[in-house]
Order: C-alpha cells, then structure tokens, then sequence
C-alpha cells in the first residue's frame, strides 16, 4: 500500500483477521436463531422448510422414531388353520379316490350313462360331504332375496356385484350340469371312474370346499384372495386335463373356467373394498376365526 510503512501493513493485516473473526462468530449466530437453516426434528416437515447449511458449520439432522401403524406386519399367521386346510383337502380327496374306486370295483363298466351323470352332478354341488371341515353353503332362497347368508350381505360388496339370484343360477343350472357331461365323456373313454384325469376334477371341488369354508364360513376376506386363485388355477388343471384325454370334454369345462375368473376378480374387488383401514392381510391370521373341523369340540 502507497504511503504506509512495515509495521503500518502489519497492524492493517491483524485488523483484517480480527474483523474475519467477529463476522464468522456473527454468522455463525444468525445461522442457529435462524428457522430457515435449521434441520427439522420431524423428518416429514423438511419438504416444508428450507435447509441452507451454513459454510464452514456441521449440521446434524434429528430424526424421530414414528410410531409403526396398525397393519398387516403385526398380524401372526394362523399356522394351525393352514395345517388344517391342507389336512382337510387331503383328507377330501383320499375319500373321494377311495369312494370312486369302490364303485369301479362294485360295478365296474356296467354304469348307464344317465346314472354316471348323476354321480358327478351331485359330486358338483355335495362333494362337501367328504370334508372335515364346515362348509356350509350361503342360503341361496335368502340369497336370491337379497338376505343376508355366509357370503352374501354380510359385507360390503362391489357396485359390480350381480345380484343374489344370479349365483345359484350359474353354480347348479350351468356350471354343475357341464362338469357332469364332461365327466360322462371322459368316463366312457377310459372306461372306469377312477382316472386320474378326473380326479383332477375331484381336486378342483376340494379346492373350491376348502375355499368356502375361508370364505363364507370363517369370512377371512383377504386369506379369500389367494384361496380363490387355487381354485381358478385347479379349475384350469382340471379342464387341461379332461382335454388332454377327450378335446370336446375339457372344452366343456371352458365356461366353467371363465365363470370362476370372474368370481376370482369379484372375490379380490371384495376385499379391497371391505379393507379400507388395510388391517386384512392375504393370509389367515390368528384372532381372526378358528378353524375347525366338524367332528371336533366346540
């Protein structure tokens, strides 16, 4: 500088730091009374307020713990009921194989075909009757009036759902009567009942018993989801294989499959819309019902 000896810089340079100092102490003050360069202690306001950390300053963020919600995590899966379920559809099919042989053995070829029709519609709509668990259908009279029986009325369902009548309808005027006419086909190409071709049938409506007692029975609206896409997949196993012995047989299980995709799609638009607070995983869980066979103690 022009003018100003050694000593004079000297005293000017220390004048600098010393002014360097009080503005970074000062800045550094503005900076902690200022809400703007403060990290939030609630992670969820910081897309609400700016965070402009200070140059030179190590800003730690505070984070909360929020309270976990109320939710599926917190459900236990009902172990015992699932044991029970594939116990149960075990058991089903084993009568259901043991019944069918008995009649090969008993009768053998000499059924007509009117009574080999007969056998399988009433399997179609009363194979429950080999099952250890409940499986008390839904009231079809209060059904078609719009009462309210397991499945029907007694939760909230769909704008979509059709009405109450159409159900019996589909299930023992459509459906019942093609799984008899495809079995009939099937039984007077192989010559006996117990085919495994058809027993891939029996599986399907065990599936479908196991299914209705998650269902209606017990009203567990979310384990219902993936119960009824066992019966869509076993429905399908079944209609591949009555195809694979006779084309026109699993062709006649065709509407039957698409009938139960549409139940598949209302049984799965049921649960959303009964699962608002999402408190219904898509697994049994305990609390919720208690499985039971029908032989066992109350």
């Amino acid at each position: 500088m022009v003018g100003t000896t050694a000593p004079d810089r000297k005293k000017l340079r220390l004048a600098g730091l010393a002014g360097l100092v009080v503005l970074a102490g000062s800045g550094r003050r503005a900076c902690l009374s200022n809400p703007a360069f403060v990290t939030p202690v609630d992670p969820s306001l910081s897309m609400l307020m700016p965070r402009r950390p200070c140059h030179g300053m190590r800003v730690s963020t505070m984070r909360t713990r929020l309270p976990r919600a109320a939710g599926v995590a917190e459900k236990e899966l009902d172990s015992e009921a699932l044991g029970k379920y594939a116990a149960a559809l075990g058991a089903q099919l084993s009568a259901i194989t043991a019944f069918l042989a008995t009649l090969d053995a008993m009768v053998g070829a000499a059924l007509p075909d009117w009574s080999v029709f007969a056998l399988f519609f009433g399997m179609s709509i009363r194979s429950r009757i080999f099952s250890p668990l409940d499986n008390s259908r839904p009231d079809a009279t209060k059904a078609a009036r719009g009462e309210a029986s397991g499945g029907f009325g007694d939760r909230v369902m769909p704008s979509w759902t059709p009405p109450g009548v159409f159900f019996p309808i589909m299930w023992i005027i459509i459906v019942a009567p093609l799984r008899a006419a495809s079995s009939v086909l099937i039984w007077q190409q192989v010559g006996h009942l117990c085919d495994v071709s058809i027993l891939a049938l029996m599986l399907h409506l065990c599936v479908g018993d196991t299914w209705n007692t998650i269902n209606n029975v017990e009203r567990r609206l979310g384990a219902a989801v993936p119960g009824v896409l066992c019966v869509w997949a076993s429905a399908l196993l079944a209609a591949y294989s009555y195809y694979q012995v006779r084309p026109e047989a699993g062709q006649l299980l065709l509407p039957m499959c698409l009938w139960i995709t549409v139940a598949a799609a209302l049984v799965t638009d049921t649960w959303r819309v009964n699962n608002a607070s999402g408190d219904e995983p898509l697994y049994p869980y305990r609390g919720q019902a208690q499985t039971r066979f029908w032989f066992s103690a109350e």
